[in-house]
């Protein structure tokens, strides 16, 4: 036998790896990767190096390196694959899974202070003031004029919820090629 196991043992732990970046639906970095799959024996972390570069090799994985840390997604290939065999993932793996991605989602929810704050202008107009700080340097700040207190509330309401899609849909946006 090879030192990666049975060839259903490497294609279940890659579904694993698969599955933590799927539930994660945002990039992580390899810390909280190994901090996920230690805390919860699921694989030794020379095993899970090998298998996170295989991965990114078959194309299942991107990887983003941002201050000598790297982060990894999942690409759409990786999820159309995960949805396709994630009956091979015992339920087990799969519960402990959602539990640790929650908690690391708390966990960088906190390190990252979000505010949304609404302030009256007049009675036709209200001021939005969107934020998120990363202990004390400020990655978004945006100040919105809305016409309604419906609409505002609606705004700090999904701003507290999503700050870090919307952040991401945002840059995706600016950074985009337009003609």
């Amino acid at each position: 036998m090879n030192m990666l196991g049975s060839g259903r043992e490497v294609a279940e732990n890659k579904l694993i790896l698969l599955y933590i970046l799927d539930r994660a639906a945002m990039s992580i970095n390899s810390l909280q990767i190994i901090k996920i799959i230690m805390e919860n024996r699921l694989m030794n972390y020379f095993l899970l190096q090998q298998l996170l570069s295989e991965l990114v090799e078959q194309k299942m994985l991107t990887t983003e390196t941002i201050e000598n840390k790297t982060f990894y997604r999942i690409t759409e290939s990786g999820s159309n694959t995960l949805q396709y065999f994630i009956s091979m993932i015992p339920y087990g793996i799969k519960a402990a899974v959602d539990k640790a991605i929650s908690e690391l989602k708390s966990q960088i929810k906190n390190e990252m202070n979000i505010k949304a704050e609404l302030v009256p202008e007049s009675e036709n107009q209200f001021n939005v003031e969107l934020s998120v700080n990363e202990e004390s340097f400020p990655l978004i700040n945006i100040k919105l004029a809305v016409g309604t207190r419906k609409d505002a509330r609606l705004i700090c309401s999904n701003w507290e919820k999503y700050s870090q899609e919307i952040y991401a849909e945002i840059i995706e946006s600016l950074l985009k090629k337009r003609d």
